[in-house]
């Protein structure tokens, strides 16, 4: 179970390394596309795992009750 976060770390590394290499390589590539792609993907992960935290407490009928 501790070895999780190092290999995910390592699979993510894997991911962004292939892509890199896929945009220098490529002669039609569009690298401004891809690196808007990739920062809208690490943002909507980073929403997600905060949002639990950030909520408004609406998910607990914080209405005023």
């Amino acid at each position: 179970m501790g070895n999780i976060g190092p290999t995910f770390i390592a699979v993510l590394g894997g991911i962004f390394g292939l892509a890199i290499v896929a945009v220098l390589v490529s002669k039609k590539a569009q690298t401004p596309a891809v690196i808007q792609g990739a920062g809208t993907a690490l943002s909507s992960i980073i929403g997600a795992a905060v949002a639990p935290v950030t909520s408004s407490g609406n998910q607990f009928g914080s209405s005023g009750g």
